[in-house]
């Protein structure tokens, strides 16, 4: 009888050992996972903050410029970015292509505009393609007074096929 007690007693240190120990190793395993996975999400909110950097939703001087101070009334890039995108992609219906991408239709395939980034209060970036050429454009836009928006290409870029 005493030996079954000591072999019990013994079986119960042991295996409060084992697993003392290994709920250590699985805390060791957690922490290293949770610390990578927070370095992963800095390392992405740094990427998402550099790649906002130029956009109208991040640049308070260029919102500055669509307040009037005089009316007490300011204009939301909220507002202002789908307006102005919306607006640009409205001219990919046009039978030549969108003239914005400032290229005429190459091998019949007309060019239009697909991915659009607002900068500032001025400027925009956009993607155009024609299905088998790419390029991109720099656009400058104004909002006029009665409402509209009205563009006009600064410069483009057709990359080789």
């Amino acid at each position: 009888m005493l030996y079954v007690v000591i072999l019990l007693v013994l079986t119960n240190i042991f295996t409060y050992m084992f697993l003392s120990s290994q709920v250590k190793f699985e805390q060791t395993q957690s922490d290293a996972v949770n610390k990578k996975f927070t370095d992963t999400v800095q390392a992405l909110s740094t990427k998402i903050a550099d790649a906002e950097y130029f956009s109208l939703s991040k640049n308070e001087n260029a919102q500055d410029y669509f307040e009037n101070k005089q009316a007490g009334t300011s204009l939301s890039a909220e507002k202002i970015v789908p307006f102005v995108t919306d607006k640009l992609r409205d001219f990919n219906t046009n039978p030549n292509g969108n003239p914005y991408s400032d290229q005429d239709p190459l091998n019949g395939k007309k060019f239009i505009i697909n991915k659009i980034k607002v900068i500032n209060h001025r400027w925009i970036i956009a993607d155009f393609n024609n299905g088998d050429y790419w390029g991109e454009a720099i656009i400058k836009y104004f909002l006029n007074d009665d409402g509209t928006v009205s563009f006009e290409t600064a410069e483009t870029v057709l990359y080789a096929k």
